[in-house]
């Protein structure tokens, strides 16, 4: 299970074997595939915007040119909606998203799920920036020809996508949606014993809070995303957000600020601002890698914030996931215990949008 397809508008990845962080292995995009050689279960990511065009507008196209079943057509529709068909031969998938489902983001991460053998699929819509989460259930969908696949990745057929569309990728697992890991598994969580990598933390194991309490790992999550969009790692730079080190996150890592300024600003004595909203020399992207990125991140009783290398880090939080069956089976948490899940409720603190982390900025700078 490995990702074998990453592609943006400046690099195509393949490698039916999986990729690794620094991409395809040499000249494998050029291996013959057998003619019949399937993927039984998978998925299929694009992470879009939404253009304001009050017209009908392809994001991404996609027809096989040498005979190949698989076509993929998503299109924005005015108003903020979508519409995504996939026809693989006389296998017809299909849905609407409307404007309720999209609402006002930058991004939409849209997942396309299919496990032939189990006859189970899921198309799933996610917000960024928001713990909403839309899901589709697939009846019976086909596997797709792995070399459908690479066309899709390499542009060997009739393949479009628009500037809107930041990258898709393909997966030869079922990727989770809903709540994801944000940290690296190298970052240096406070423990009652000193600082431990997080990828290190397990079960059992007991972590210190931003606040100095000793609260206990429930458990430790793992994932590899592809490295681009709202992947793609950001380094947090010592000594700003006292840091002791730097760290690297991923964009919606949100870290607890607080201070009068805050208070003053936003009538709340603290605030989570995530990671792709902090500019300047305190937080810059990572160097391009065109592979994948390994993330962890731990979840705890409560919505905490972790003492990461010296900087207040929002741990996992799963929201309700626990009350919404079809949601937690979709996640990360599938295979945990439902009865076990902790209840998060409502955020802990507001999360700051893109203007209001700038404007904060903007004031400490000053």
């Amino acid at each position: 299970m490995a990702w074998i397809a990453i592609a943006d508008h400046t690099d195509a990845q393949f490698d039916a074997q999986g990729l690794g962080p620094n991409g395809a292995r040499p000249n494998a995009h050029y291996e013959a595939l057998p003619a019949t050689l399937l993927v039984p279960k998978g998925s299929l990511v694009i992470e879009t915007g939404l253009s304001p065009q009050r017209r009908p507008q392809p994001l991404l196209t996609f027809r096989q040119s040498i005979a190949g079943p698989l076509q993929i057509s998503l299109q924005a529709i005015p108003g903020g909606g979508l519409t995504l068909v996939i026809a693989n031969g006389d296998d017809l998938q299909h849905c609407a998203i409307g404007h309720a489902e999209t609402g006002r983001t930058d991004l939409l991460r849209i997942t396309y799920s299919w496990d032939a053998p189990a006859r189970t699929g899921l198309i799933a819509v996610e917000r960024t920036g928001s713990s909403a989460v839309t899901l589709f259930p697939v009846k019976a969908p086909k596997p797709i020809l792995m070399r459908d696949l690479r066309a899709l990745c390499l542009g060997d057929g009739q393949r479009e996508f628009s500037q809107d569309v930041v990258y898709f990728a393909a997966a030869t697992h079922i990727e989770p949606v809903g709540p994801s890991p944000t940290l690296t598994p190298e970052t240096p969580i406070a423990t009652p014993q000193g600082y431990k990598p997080a990828g290190s933390l397990k079960r059992g194991d007991t972590v210190l809070t931003a606040s100095g309490q000793v609260v206990p790992v429930l458990h430790r999550v793992d994932c590899e995303k592809p490295a681009r969009g709202l992947n793609r790692p950001v380094i947090l730079r010592a000594p700003y957000f006292g840091l002791q080190q730097d760290i690297t996150v991923a964009p919606d890592q949100r870290l607890v600020m607080e201070g009068s300024e805050v208070e003053y600003l936003f009538g709340h004595e603290a605030v989570l601002v995530p990671a792709r909203h902090l500019g300047g020399a305190a937080a810059v992207a990572a160097p391009y890698r065109s592979g994948t990125i390994r993330y962890c991140q731990l979840l705890l009783p409560g919505h905490e914030a972790l003492n990461a290398a010296g900087t207040a880090a929002e741990s996992l939080y799963i929201g309700r996931i626990r009350r919404k069956p079809r949601l937690l089976a979709a996640s990360h948490l599938a295979n945990l215990d439902q009865a076990f899940l902790p209840d998060h409720g409502k955020s802990l603190y507001p999360v700051l949008r893109a203007y209001d982390a700038q404007v904060l900025a903007d004031y400490r700078a000053a």
